[in-house]
């Protein structure tokens, strides 16, 4: 009786141990929202480094700017990568989130489009040009059609224009404000379309060789606008998301990025 007792003690501590083992070995998720272009296709080539780290990286899509801030927010995510910093702190302020850029990744120039038109020359009277309509996106996109010659805004408010700012249209060109989502699917019916970098890759259009005009490197929304890795305020120091930064930082990201994208799409690191 007592050998038996003696055994089956023994199996069960040499299964709690590898229990306990098995636990310890197992990876700890990190369950990150983004953009399908390009910012989901850069996560998915450091899933195998953070493996190695012992992280799980789970990626989950989005394709608004909205449902993936609310998700972070709400702790379905632990980060987010798909904005840039001005787009996080106006949403911060109108939705009362705690959002902390971790690191600036990369910068992807907004560009113009053609629609009806194939050349900003042949813009004629009264064309109607689509723009992002929210808050930081649609001041870069008059930003880029000043620099283009179209228009003039108002020197005074900077990263902050509206329609309302437009000081010169001497063509009397129609601004269409849309979601940014939607802009690439209106070119048919516009004659151009200011489109942020991600949804024109979604598109099939690389900004290098198809946009009539971008913003160049040394342009104010160039040093403005890189996009981050978003996380909750207090999560600075977790050590998976420090984990998260230095992968995405990596030169094997920065050499994806510069082969895969060609220029639509600029490393920060």
């Amino acid at each position: 009786m007592k050998k038996k007792l003696l055994a089956l003690l023994l199996t069960t501590v040499f299964a709690v141990s590898g229990i306990l083992s098995g636990c310890g070995s197992q990876s700890k998720k990190l369950v990150v929202g983004a953009s399908p272009t390009p910012h989901a296709e850069i996560l998915k080539e450091i899933q195998s480094v953070l493996k190695d780290k012992g992280y799980e990286l789970e990626i989950k899509e989005f394709t608004d700017f909205v449902q993936p801030n609310l998700a972070l927010q709400d702790k379905t995510l632990d980060a987010n990568y798909f904005q840039h910093k001005p787009y996080m702190e106006n949403f911060n302020e109108e939705n009362n989130t705690q959002l902390v850029s971790a690191a600036e990744i990369h910068y992807e120039p907004l560009g113009i489009y053609p629609g009806k038109v194939k050349s900003l020359d042949a813009i004629p009277e009264g064309a109607t040009i689509a723009v992002p309509n929210d808050t930081t996106n649609e001041a870069r996109a008059l930003l880029l059609l000043e620099t283009a010659g179209l228009i003039k805004v108002n020197p005074d408010s900077g990263l902050k224009a509206t329609v309302k700012d437009i000081t010169e249209n001497p063509k009397n060109i129609k601004i269409k404000e849309l979601e940014a989502a939607q802009l690439a699917r209106t070119l048919p019916d516009v004659d151009v379309a200011v489109i942020n970098g991600n949804y024109a890759l979604q598109a099939g259009f690389n900004v290098a060789t198809d946009a009539l005009a971008k913003e160049e490197s040394d342009s104010v929304a160039a040093k403005t606008y890189a996009n981050i890795l978003a996380i909750r305020e207090g999560d600075e120091n977790r050590e998976d998301i420090k984990a998260l930064v230095d992968a995405l930082k990596s030169e094997k990201v920065k050499k994806f990025i510069e082969e895969k994208y060609k220029g639509a799409v600029v490393p920060l690191f």
